[in-house]
């Protein structure tokens, strides 16, 4: 007996398979008698020029290089044909090719610039927000085409300034904000008053676990799609999704070495390396590790990260390309200073609350497939399959809730997730006209898989264990008592209590999509885009496994969503370097509880608005964006008033009704680019209003007006280096960058009828801080160093109440590296 995913994943897999074979055997433009051009692009010093157009004169066909310099175009009619290499800021070279039927004709161009020019023109010309390679949208579209806001991070930025965390490359791009930092086990990011959770994180394209502080020495580059991402990926919340796109393997041999040091003893060697290993198979290896102390007392941590991936072209027309990745995260569990009547506790930066003895562990390792298949010029198919595993445990003292006098009964506990996590996508984009009007069309259908099973576990403290309160929950055991403002006033314990199992849940969630999308051209001038999206979500019937007695028995049920996710948009060009759109989007979000009827709550539905400017001056090398958008969720679960008859009071806040609502209000403004060939820019500023809008009075609903929790209303950054290529000064570069967060309300929001007399919510106030940089290159060694946070400005990361962590005092960090 199928289930319901098995049926609809049996129809949609036929369909496309009969899709699939269909397009493997098109031959468009082709009369059996064409031929093929496969080219190179290089410098004049033999290395390969990538994101070159190649052009042929007098036909509208026309490709860019990869990254090994290559290029093809197929299906060519016999004859003589004009190729013409064009890239910003540099000489244009052309030649002329005779093309015979049945045969490939080879061609190589030479650039009349070298690598190093072509790096600089490359990085000064042609790299602003508007012109960057992004791959999370899944089409072949400029970020100029699409209405929608889009950001691109690349690796030079990364390198400039030394990033080490996600945290630190996410300050590059405003109105994207480290949502919490809990427990320091991992970086949570919000969006337009939204958090990604793990179904907003992808890394190459697949969903990864957002649980881990993930490697960055790996990334060539961090794509964000801001504003709804429903039809491309399904259950995304609105605010925007986070690509993490990994170094790819190149048919030229070369590599990377550094060792980074840095304030309270950081040390971290990392290597990259590439090549090819036969003319069709080349392969990249690179690698981290690191181990630190911190500026918090007692706290420390190690990494060790190997990311191998591998190319093979089977043909022309098609590659694929296997990739893994592997990081061990040793860490100390960090739950931070503690608040009082929810205000921040004013103790110092660096003091530690925790037990001396706590570790945390993360392991987290994913392998990819992905093929990509060229049909013709015009047309392409592409799929992949990815599995990650994620295992990360921890045993600790947690959630700082001291009494109004700094006494804190120090609460163990010990904490253990797994995850199994199957995915599958299929995509197939093309062009075609319908007279006048081009059309450029992306469909795809998705599947994932996801295993969870989280672990509760029982101690046992002065032979007194843990205990069941009321027959329902599990009660955590107090170890000791400490004062967070005077840690000698008490004895504290040393010895690590022996926590088991005591149960796991294993939930099974299951989730299906199927979509299209369409870029219609109607002039130049004009753009639109449409497209929907259906998605299925099952979460299968929880199973729980019993360690311990008192056995739990209580499980959940199983649950089915099913929503569409339209959207359109459209784009007006006045001119060429200028855009104007507007979009409409829709996405879901799943929902927990009951209605009165104890159906299964279904899904809350988002209306997203947004309409902005696109901008590119000089010349294309400065980017200069504004965007304004509308978040509204019309349903949003509320306490349900009443049961099913309408007159007896509900007093079970799992019994829920769609009737509130929040609205998330917001500007943002972008600037990127290179004024002058020396100047790398980057700028931006956004405001937020997010709040709850309409609510029920019902106990246990949100308060209308009260906003959504840790979404800074302001926020901004700047950063901007400057690159001496020329005079005394060559290979010197001096940059700074200023990062501002504004207010933030944390903590958790109040409800109607709480119980608790005061307000529940902790202020955090805003805060700025300034970086600064220099570096020296010389030939192939380069060494640059940074004081961060120059000011040792003081401020916090809160998750809900109990995880309040201080942001790092000033630190420094320096990076030697040998290139070859």
């Amino acid at each position: 007996m199928l289930n319901p995913l098995q049926n609809y994943l049996q129809k949609f897999t036929l369909l496309f398979l009969f899709v699939f074979i269909n397009i493997l055997t098109l031959k468009a433009d082709d009369d059996g008698n064409s031929g093929k051009i496969n080219g190179f692009v290089k410098t004049t010093d033999g290395k390969p020029a990538s994101y070159v157009t190649v052009a042929i004169k007098g036909l509208n066909k026309s490709t860019s290089t990869i990254d090994d310099g290559s290029f093809t175009f197929v299906n060519l009619k016999p004859g003589v044909y004009t190729l013409v290499t064009s890239f910003m800021g540099t000489k244009a070279e052309q030649q002329t090719v005779t093309v015979v039927a049945n045969q490939t004709t080879q061609v190589t161009f030479t650039l009349s610039e070298t690598s190093a020019q072509l790096d600089e023109v490359l990085i000064s010309s042609t790299k602003t927000i508007n012109s960057k390679k992004l791959t999370i949208g899944k089409m072949n579209v400029a970020p100029m085409d699409l209405p929608q806001s889009v950001t691109v991070i690349s690796s030079n930025t990364l390198a400039q300034q030394q990033s080490i965390r996600l945290s630190d490359v996410i300050r590059n791009v405003n109105g994207v904000y480290l949502y919490s930092a809990r427990g320091n086990t991992q970086e949570t990011f919000g969006s337009r008053g939204y958090n990604f959770s793990s179904t907003n994180m992808f890394k190459n394209g697949f969903r990864v676990n957002s649980g881990v502080v993930p490697e960055v020495s790996s990334l060539d580059r961090i794509e964000i799609l801001k504003g709804s991402a429903a039809l491309l990926y399904g259950n995304v919340a609105p605010g925007g999704i986070l690509n993490m796109v990994t170094k790819k393997p190149l048919f030229e041999a070369g590599g990377k070495v550094s060792m980074t040091y840095g304030s309270y003893d950081l040390y971290r060697p990392s290597f990259d390396v590439y090549g090819p290993i036969t003319s069709k198979l080349a392969y990249r290896l690179n690698g981290t590790y690191e181990k630190a102390n911190s500026f918090r007392d007692n706290v420390k941590s190690e990494r060790e990260y190997i990311n191998p991936s591998f190319l093979y072209k089977i043909s022309d027309k098609t590659t694929v390309i296997v990739e893994g990745d592997y990081l061990n995260y040793d860490f100390t569990p960090d739950f931070g200073t503690g608040q009082i009547n929810n205000v921040i506790a004013n103790v110092p930066r660096n003091r530690y609350l925790g037990a001396s003895w706590s570790t945390g562990n993360t392991k987290q390792s994913t392998g990819t497939v992905t093929i990509n298949h060229q049909i013709n010029s015009l047309w392409q198919i592409s799929g992949g399959l990815n599995y990650q595993h994620f295992n990360r445990q921890y045993q600790t003292t947690e959630r700082v809730l001291p009494d109004a006098t700094g006494d804190w009964g120090r609460t163990l506990n010990r904490a253990k997730t797994l995850e199994d996590y199957y995915t599958g996508q299929f995509n197939v984009t093309g062009q075609f006209n319908t007279g006048a009007i081009k059309h450029n069309i992306l469909a795809g259908v998705d599947a994932d898989r996801y295993n969870n099973t989280a672990y509760t576990y029982v101690a046992t403290i002065n032979k007194v264990s843990s205990y069941w309160d009321n027959g329902t929950s599990l009660k955590s055991a107090v170890y000791d008592t400490i004062n967070i403002f005077n840690v000698n006033k008490y004895k504290l314990r040393t010895d690590k209590p022996q926590m088991n199992p005591f149960y796991s849940i294993l939930t099974k969630t299951n989730r299906f999509g199927a979509y299209f999308n369409d870029l219609i051209s109607i002039s130049d001038k004009v753009k639109v885009l449409a497209g929907i999206r259906w998605s299925y979500q099952y979460i299968a019937p929880t199973q729980v496994t019993n360690y311990y007695l008192p056995a739990l028995t209580a499980q959940a049920a199983g649950k089915e969503d099913k929503a569409f996710s339209p959207r359109v948009g459209i784009v007006y060009k006045p001119v060429a370097n200028t855009a104007l759109f507007a979009s409409y989007s829709n996405s879901f979000i799943t929902n927990t509880g009951v209605d009165v009827n104890n159906k299964p709550l279904s899904p809350s539905l988002v209306d997203q608005y947004e309409a902005g400017v696109k901008n590119d001056f000089l010349n294309g090398n400065l980017s200069v964006n504004v965007t304004a958008y509308r978040i509204i969720n019309n349903n949003l679960a509320q306490t349900a008033p009443f049961l099913a008859d309408s007159t007896t009071v509900n007093i079970n806040t799992n019994i829920k009704e769609l009737v509130g609502q929040t609205k998330s209000d917001g500007v943002e403004l972008d600037i990127a680019g290179h004024p002058v060939k020396e100047l790398d820019l980057m700028a931006g500023y956004s405001y937020t209003n997010a709040r709850y809008s309409k609510t029920s009075t019902s106990v246990g609903s949100n308060i209308a007006g009260q906003p959504l929790i840790n979404v800074p209303k302001h926020t901004a950054n700047a950063s901007a280096f400057y690159n001496f290529y020329n005079g005394d000064l060559k290979g010197f570069k001096v940059g700074a960058s200023v990062y501002y967060l504004g207010n933030r309300t944390a903590g958790n929001a109040n409800t109607v009828g709480q119980t608790q007399t005061i307000s529940r919510l902790v202020n955090v106030p805003g805060f700025t801080t300034v970086d600064a940089s220099v570096g020296y290159t010389y030939k192939k060694v380069s060494i640059i160093g940074k004081i961060s946070n120059i000011g040792n400005v003081l401020n916090y990361n809160v998750h809900e109440n109990y995880s309040i962590n201080p942001i790092a005092p000033r630190q420094f960090l320096t990076t030697v590296s040998y290139s070859f």
